[in-house]
């Protein structure tokens, strides 16, 4: 590849392959527990399945730094007399992407593989083909006889989406970049850390697909003085947009949030941020999203006003099962990260 990723791509490509709808988590939770225990002095998993890996520093200021695991899915709320599965999104799915995708039906007596078909072109007439498509109207075809799939499928059970992680270029692409991307640059920032100044918390979040659920419980429960959250991004530089809709271009650094349709940066810390990367010469671009919120609304006043900012990785195709963010913007956020952990002593005033 004409850029070598300066991370852990094979862990990378483990998470965004691995399965974990919005409060089904389970399998992502198992590798982010393996790969932080040997960083962290504590780690716990709290009753809804956000995992918490404490660094304790020199100080009982504390710094929490979150990243989602969930991806968005389905669950399975019907199957028809003839065999075929209706299902309730999991997170905001474009209808428009879903037609002739692959997936797997997640049971409990094990995964099942299956198929979102699409008719024929030329067996439509000119109505169906000018109808939008919905997500309600989304079946799942397993390929079997309406009697198997009663006795092996049940209301509850979870449907994923189908794709292998794959570098093209000098992207790394497929299902649930969005958020796995940021869980590694979690994971890779834990490995760096080393005697801080302050205690950090390393939290991978569940539930954040349907409102920042995780993050908003982990407000409360950690209460932290500083957060500072990680997600992906929009990167509309495609063709289709003009420049001024492409909020943030692939290839040009991490993204220093200022605001999303959930939160408003606190401007200290989005500041310190930027210039800290300035400092250790590290790519960043600034990041004004019009729509779309993240973990960093969860923070910022679930046990009170909070001072927050957040890192965002830009990506193409958000919510489909070719996200694709480049190489050396997430290098550079886990730089930026790291860094500014680094140098956080707790004692610098972001209140306004």
């Amino acid at each position: 590849m004409a850029v070598e990723p300066d991370f852990e791509y094979d862990l990378l490509e483990r998470l965004t392959e691995a399965r974990g709808v919005p409060g089904y988590e389970d399998r992502v939770r198992a590798i982010v527990r393996e790969e932080l225990t040997p960083h962290v002095e504590d780690l716990h998993t709290d009753a809804m399945g956000n995992v918490i890996g404490t660094v304790e520093g020199e100080s009982a200021y504390s710094v929490v730094v979150a990243a989602h695991m969930d991806e968005i899915g389905f669950m399975v709320t019907h199957v028809d007399e003839n065999g075929f599965l209706a299902v309730d999104p999991l997170g905001g799915f474009d209808p428009r992407v879903l037609k002739a995708q692959r997936a797997t039906v997640h049971t409990r007596g094990g995964d099942l593989p299956g198929v979102i078909g699409s008719a024929p072109p030329h067996t439509l007439d000119e109505a169906d083909r000018e109808k939008t498509p919905k997500v309600e109207d989304v079946r799942i075809d397993l390929g079997l006889d309406a009697e198997t799939v009663e006795e092996r499928v049940s209301p509850g059970d979870l449907v994923t989406l189908d794709q292998g992680t794959e570098i093209v270029g000098e992207h790394v692409t497929g299902k649930a970049v969005d958020n796995r991307v940021s869980v590694l640059a979690l994971i890779e920032a834990a490995r760096r850390l080393d005697s801080p100044a302050v205690t950090v918390h390393f939290a991978a979040t569940v539930q954040e697909e349907v409102g920042l659920r995780g993050a908003n419980a982990l407000g409360v429960d950690l209460d932290p003085d500083l957060a500072i959250a990680l997600d992906t991004t929009v990167a509309n530089d495609v063709p289709g947009f003009e420049e001024r809709e492409y909020v943030t271009r692939c290839g040009e650094g991490v993204a220093i949030k200022l605001k999303d349709s959930s939160v408003i940066t606190s401007p200290k810390v989005h500041r310190r941020l930027a210039a800290v990367a300035e400092t250790e010469g590290i790519s960043h671009q600034f990041e004004v999203l019009p729509a779309g919120g993240t973990d960093t609304a969860g923070f910022q006043t679930a046990a009170g006003a909070k001072p927050v900012g957040a890192l965002s990785i830009p990506t193409r195709y958000l919510h489909t099962v070719t996200e694709s963010a480049h190489l050396r913007d997430v290098g550079a956020t886990i730089d930026l990260l790291s860094a500014f952990l680094d140098g956080e002593t707790g004692e610098g005033d972001y209140r306004l």
